[in-house]
């Protein structure tokens, strides 16, 4: 529950069904996510379809390392 509340927009995250994509909306408990590097690609799910979330910073974090 922490994890969904804190959700934003440009996280990166992990579907239950195994895809990753971008946050690029929120609404209640909808969330629009696009896959691919496209931008074609933008679905609307349910926040409860998320597993897991990886904040922008956190990546820079990574790759610095």
């Amino acid at each position: 529950a922490q994890l969904l509340s804190e959700l934003e927009v440009g996280d990166t995250v992990l579907t239950t069904s195994g895809f990753y994509g971008v946050v690029i909306d929120i609404a209640d408990d909808t969330v629009i996510v696009e896959f691919g590097s496209n931008k074609n690609c933008r679905i609307p799910m349910q926040k409860a379809a998320i597993s897991a979330v990886e904040k922008p910073e956190d990546a820079v974090e990574k790759e610095s390392k």
